[in-house]
Order: structure tokens, then C-alpha cells, then sequence
């Protein structure tokens, strides 16, 4: 055991600069946190690009990758890296998943469903392109795209900048030997990419789009964006689902003798989609047809449950975590969130592992989200987490604690300002009871978050006479990171995520596992 319990709270999507383009995070009222940035131990750390094991300094950091850095205490190379380097060895297309997907369709169509644009945090629509490419190398005949409109990791109006890149692309495909076209689509937080199982609709809308052709119709998809826009004035992420005809029929309908590749390379969003393919005696929904195809992940999903069971990249093996090495200490932990980031403090957490490594040492405890538009209820599940924690925080049974507030990212991605410092202000009032806790029962509290949000509201303006347009994304920014209630001292120097677990294990009395990245405390 410690000789003080040490309790790690995770600010969601809270990125902290004085840069202003609708920075709800500057403008929120947030006593606490401006306390614990201006009088207490505190710096900013990185939470994007190479910090969490991503291509570039250009690539956003997300929830999944920064939960594996801060449990881990390493950088791995993660998501589109993985897959950058795959495709580049042409390793990928030497796997025995990618022969399987072909030959399985030799006498039936190969269809990709994907996120639609080059966030580069579900997806990229260039390994979209050179799989296509490679598809008509090796011979197949016929492909269909099932589109999932972004406007959250990119400019919420961008999908016709993306369907446009498509088109073009599967033009220059199609001759007499090839023929490629899109057969359905849909925004993204409307259909196929629930995650949590907060809202399994979202998949059985997908799935009759998807694989029955059921839905509204439409000569294109552009005609699909266009008409529903001006009917409904929703950005890309809600824009409803749609089929594409082809004389009177649905375009590429997913039947018996197909092959399906789900090229998204995040794995909470793709795990339901895999479960309803990949399971015999799926009965979340009923699957009306459920065709006999061969269906691959662009990554293994999930380690521990296996699933898909194909997929074309192997995830990054993450050894060593946090938990793995609390538990052989004896470290009593506790997680919590709600819902929506439940995972992340959980499976992401233990690097990408569903299953605790200690059934008594270790207590995981989900708040049920609300399945409403988070605009609507900016405050999520604040007050309820709180309570949770504050009691275990007092109850002395604990060494460690840790707790995701989901408000900066998930309500940041709505686009809504108003909405997200409201958010943001719900996170700050639930941190002075979790101060005050902490206070009382002699705890040690760790301040940060995973990845930036609510501090880019707006997109930069090129011309200042252009429109002021919501960014949905999450940002560039670094992350605040603050220590209450300790007598600790922060090193000079440039940190990220991965710091932060040889910090915590510091400040547990405990040293660092060999081949963590260093500490930021002295």
C-alpha cells in the first residue's frame, strides 16, 4: 500500500492555450482548475502526434490513444501509423486476412465501410484509395463503398470535399474489367458507429442501409447531402442514412458469396459493426438477413473478446501497463466514468484489454449515459460520477483512483459553444468535490486530460470576412496537468502522456517499470 492514496482525474477533451477560436475552455468560469494551474505544482503536456505514438505533429491526438499512453506509460505506434506502415511495407497486402477477403468474393462483391475523410483518428480515406487500387490489382471485379460522413474530426460541411475525392478515384478505376461505386452512406453519429452500446439503433439503422439497401434513395451521394441539408440544416455527423440506386435498386446491396472490410482503424466504433458480423447468435437486433460473407477489421477491435475475428493490421502488443504493475505491488485501483468513456479508463486503460488483471485488487464502475444529444445535457453524468468517487475516495479502500469526466470532448464535438462551457464549468464544479475529498482523506490529486476540444470551437477564419463555422474536431493543444495536495516540484522540460504513469507510481512510493518514459516530478 501507499502511504497516501493517489487520485488521477481525466478532463475529457479540456486542452488548455491562451489561443482563441472559441475557446470554451479559456472563457469557461473554472475556479478550480485556474487554481490548480496557477498555484499549485503545474505545467501542459503534449497529448497529440508523436507524444501518443502518432504519425506526425499535424495528427490529432484522441481518447483511445491517450488512454493507452497515460495507463501505459509508453509511446506505441498507434492507428494510422500502424496502418501507414502496413500499406507502405505492403505488408498488409500480404496477409492472409487480405487473401481471404479476396478470393472469398471471387464470384461476389468486395464492399469497404469506413469513416469518409482524413481526420486520421477513425480513418483515412488514402488507405481507403490503396486498397481500391489494389483490389482491381489482384483482380477483383466489383466493389461497393458504404460511406459514414465525418464533420467532427474534419470541418462539419466537408463531406462533399471527401465524396468528390471518391469519385474521382473510383472513375479512374472503372473500365471493362472493374466496376466500383458508392452503394450507401450516412453521418456518423446517426448510423453504424455507436460504441459503448449506448445506442445499438445507430447499428441496426446501418445494418439495413449497409447490407438490406433499406432507406432513402438517391442517384448519388451528393445528391443525398445536398437534399438533406437544405431539408434538415444538420451538419455532416447527423446527416440521416441513405441508399444509392442504380436503375430503380439499391447499388450494392451485401449478400451470400461477398467479402466486407470495415477500414476504420479505431476500435470503439467498430466493435458493434463487428459483432453483428462476426457473431452467429447475434440477438441485440434482428438482422433480417444476415448473408454469409467474409467480414475483416482494418485492426483487431478487441484483444481479449477476438474480435473481428480477421482483420488485416495487428494492433500494437502494449506490455507493461500501470495496472499490470499495481497489481503485482498489491494497489488497490479504482476507475469510473460513465458511459461514454467508460472504455477508455477501463480496456484502453490496460492496453487494449477488456478483462482486469486482478478481479479483487482492481473495481471498474460504469454511470449509464443518457442516449440524448449532448448539447442538450452538457453536464452528462458529472454529479453522478462525483458522488461515486467522492465515496470511494473516503472510504479508505482504495490506493488508486481514477475518473474521466467525457464533457470537454463529447459535448465539445457538437459544435455547440454555449453548450460546451457549460460542459466545461460542470467538469470545474465537480472538481471542488473531488478537491475537498481529497483534502480530507489525505489524498494526492493528479489534474490532466487526453486530448484537446473544447478549446477550438471555431474553425480559423482565412479571409476575416468569412463565416464563423463550428470545429467539431479535437485540436493541436497541449493539456494541462496539475498535482493538489502534494509537496512536488515539476521538472523543466517538454512531457506528454506517457509521462504521467512513472508520476503516478512516484507519487504512490513506488518506482517507475523499467522502459516507462520518465516522470515530471522531481
Amino acid at each position: 500500500m501507499s502511504k497516501r492514496p493517489v487520485v488521477l482525474v481525466v478532463m475529457d477533451g479540456v486542452g488548455y492555450t491562451e489561443k482563441d477560436n472559441g475557446n470554451a475552455v479559456l472563457h469557461a468560469y473554472k475556479p478550480q482548475l485556474d487554481f490548480l494551474m496557477n498555484e499549485c505544482p503545474s505545467t501542459t503536456i503534449k497529448a497529440h502526434g508523436v507524444a501518443v505514438g502518432l504519425p506526425s505533429d499535424d495528427d490529432m491526438g484522441n481518447s483511445e490513444v491517450g488512454h493507452n499512453a497515460l495507463g501505459c506509460g509508453q509511446i506505441y505506434s498507434q492507428g494510422a501509423k500502424l496502418v501507414n506502415e502496413s500499406i507502405a511495407s505492403g505488408v498488409i497486402f500480404e496477409s492472409e486476412t487480405w487473401k481471404k477477403s479476396l478470393d472469398a468474393c471471387k464470384n461476389g462483391k468486395l464492399h469497404f465501410i469506413g469513416l469518409l475523410s482524413d481526420g486520421n483518428v477513425h480513418s483515412h480515406i488514402n488507405h481507403l484509395f490503396a486498397m481500391l487500387k489494389q483490389a482491381k490489382k489482384e483482380g477483383v471485379k466489383e466493389v461497393r463503398v458504404h460511406i459514414l460522413l465525418d464533420g467532427r474530426d474534419v470541418p462539419e460541411t466537408s463531406a462533399l470535399t471527401y465524396v468528390d475525392m471518391l469519385e474521382n478515384e473510383l472513375k479512374e478505376l472503372n473500365d471493362d474489367t472493374f466496376n466500383g461505386c458508392i452503394a450507401s452512406g450516412g453521418g456518423r453519429m446517426v448510423i453504424t458507429m455507436d460504441r459503448y452500446e449506448a445506442n445499438w439503433k445507430m447499428v441496426e439503422d446501418g445494418w439495413k442501409h449497409h447490407v438490406m439497401g433499406l432507406g432513402r434513395m438517391f442517384e448519388s451521394a451528393t445528391e443525398a447531402i445536398e437534399t438533406y441539408r437544405k431539408e434538415l440544416g444538420v451538419i455532416d455527423q447527423d446527416l440521416p442514412g441513405f441508399v444509392i440506386s442504380k436503375n430503380g435498386e439499391p447499388a450494392g446491396t451485401i449478400d451470400d458469396g461477398d467479402s466486407v472490410i470495415l477500414f476504420n482503424f479505431r476500435g470503439d466504433r467498430a466493435i458493434e459493426l463487428s459483432k453483428a458480423f462476426d457473431y452467429k447468435d447475434f440477438d441485440v437486433f434482428d438482422r433480417v438477413k444476415y448473408p454469409n460473407v467474409f467480414y475483416a477489421g482494418m485492426l483487431q477491435y478487441d484483444g481479449d473478446l477476438q474480435l473481428p475475428d480477421n482483420y488485416l493490421v495487428a494492433p500494437p502488443h502494449i506490455k507493461n501497463t500501470m495496472s499490470e504493475y499495481l497489481v503485482k505491488k498489491g494497489i488497490r485501483s479504482y476507475a469510473i466514468s460513465e458511459t461514454q468513456k467508460y472504455g477508455h479508463v477501463t480496456y484502453f486503460w490496460n492496453g487494449n484489454r477488456s478483462e482486469k488483471f486482478d478481479d479483487t485488487l482492481e473495481t471498474w464502475v460504469e454511470i449509464p449515459s443518457d442516449v440524448i444529444p449532448f448539447e442538450q445535457r452538457p453536464w452528462m453524468k458529472s454529479a453522478e460520477i462525483t458522488d461515486k468517487l467522492v465515496e470511494a475516495i473516503l472510504s479508505g479502500d482504495y490506493d488508486f483512483l481514477r475518473c474521466n469526466y467525457p464533457n470537454g470532448d463529447m459535448v465539445g464535438h457538437t459544435g455547440v459553444y454555449q453548450a460546451t462551457l457549460i460542459g466545461v464549468e460542470s467538469v470545474d464544479l465537480m472538481l471542488k468535490r473531488v478537491m475537498d475529498a481529497c483534502k480530507k482523506a489525505n489524498a494526492i490529486l493528479v489534474v490532466t486530460a487526453d486530448h484537446g476540444n473544447a478549446d477550438e470551437m471555431y474553425e480559423k477564419k482565412k479571409k476575416p470576412e468569412d463565416p464563423t463555422r463550428a470545429k467539431t474536431a479535437h485540436t493541436l493543444n497541449p493539456v494541462p496537468f496539475a498535482i493538489y495536495n502534494a509537496d512536488v516540484e515539476i521538472k523543466e522540460g517538454s512531457f506528454g502522456l506517457s509521462n504521467v504513469a512513472s508520476t503516478i507510481v512516484k507519487l504512490l512510493d513506488l518506482d517507475p517499470v523499467e522502459g516507462w518514459n520518465e516522470g515530471i516530478i522531481k
